[in-house]
């Protein structure tokens, strides 16, 4: 039996009119409306932990605060609760619709393999047998991007980092920009994941950083096409820009309407989030959504014979915000103030949701 038919729970699905109703315990399963077929959903994640990093000093980087003696007093126990408030957060998203949760996992800030590693080994998603793709990237932190796929779902074929030149800037190093290829249950997809450079010193002063880490994404995405007509890609990270910011909308080439969608765009459904004024990260009793999930229009077909986008999600539950005080409501983070407080990170993850017709054989 195949592992996505272990357990059957059904939504109901008007695929005439395209409006996806709840019918009894959300799973993996997908019965469409007025007939028999039956769909697969798969969820594809983003998260920015935040800071996680190992106890041991590297010489190489700058993670002295990151040590028992720094200035975090980052030691054995509060790393493992770091990993353990990760695992459980890891484990439900995506649940709502797979039990298994995510099938590719976009992760930032991380320190290195070993972090990784430690993470997927938590008892809460150790089951899942996530495999590591990192590549160590030029950052002063030390942090990384990087992604967890599981083997049930996904097949690796390649991966490759792309390391960030701006015009202009050629002494400036950060993060890679990290590209994952391979088969989501037999089907050709590439994912890329990124956390472009943040927005210390204003926003208007970093903004070249992030369209230049735009542009090459762009082309990395275009390449894919040109080599693979109708790819199915995705984009995904920590922008530090908004939906609407040039970063997105004109140097990703980027669109919150499927409607005259063009084959050299993104389809963004995370415009509509931040319209409603839903973030996945506050800053000054502002709401910002720099977490993203873009997609190719190849995601986008009405006949669900190959995957197709089904929704997104900005994975924002109780748990996960500060419980009281002046920060209430906003994301419940590890450290505030220079106080610890045990949290989860500064950031909400993101998913979407692909579905495609399951076929007997």
């Amino acid at each position: 039996m195949e592992p996505f038919m272990r357990q059957k729970h059904f939504l109901a699905v008007s695929l005439l009119a395209a409006v996806f109703f709840v019918a009894g315990i959300p799973s993996k399963d997908i019965r469409a409306q007025g007939d028999e077929r039956e769909f697969i959903a798969v969820p594809i994640g983003f998260y920015n932990v935040e800071n996680l990093f190992d106890t041991i000093n590297d010489p190489d980087i700058r993670d002295d605060d990151w040590t028992p003696d720094g200035a975090n007093r980052w030691n054995t126990e509060r790393y493992f609760e770091k990993l353990e408030n990760l695992a459980k957060v890891i484990d439900k998203l995506g649940q709502e619709k797979n039990p298994d949760g995510t099938a590719v996992l976009g992760l930032a800030e991380v320190e290195n393999e070993r972090v990784l590693e430690d993470l997927a080994a938590q008892e809460r998603i150790r089951d899942r047998n996530y495999q590591v793709v990192h590549e160590t990237s030029p950052d002063g932190r030390g942090m990384d991007v990087a992604f967890f796929y599981n083997p049930t779902y996904f097949e690796y074929d390649s991966h490759k980092a792309y390391p960030t030149v701006i015009e202009d800037r050629p002494d400036f190093t950060t993060r890679d920009q990290l590209l994952l290829s391979g088969y989501l249950l037999g089907e050709r997809m590439h994912f890329i994941t990124a956390h472009w450079p943040s927005r210390v010193g204003g926003e208007a002063r970093s903004r070249p950083l992030r369209t230049g880490k735009a542009d090459i994404a762009r082309h990395i995405i275009d390449s894919i096409q040109e080599a693979e007509p109708g790819a199915k890609v995705f984009m995904m990270g920590d922008f530090n820009d908004n939906p609407t910011d040039i970063s997105i909308r004109k140097h990703l080439r980027s669109r919150g309407s499927k409607e005259d969608l063009q084959e050299d765009e993104l389809y963004n459904p995370y415009e509509s989030f931040y319209k409603q004024g839903i973030g996945t990260n506050a800053w000054r009793d502002a709401w910002s959504l720099f977490d993203q999930i873009l997609l190719t229009p190849s995601l986008l077909n009405d006949d669900y014979s190959d995957f197709t986008y089904l929704r997104a999600e900005v994975f924002n539950r109780p748990f996960l915000r500060q419980p009281s005080g002046r920060f209430k409501g906003y994301p419940f983070r590890t450290f505030g103030g220079g106080v610890y407080l045990g949290g989860y990170s500064d950031h909400f993850p993101v998913c979407v949701y692909i579905i495609r017709e399951h076929q007997n054989n």
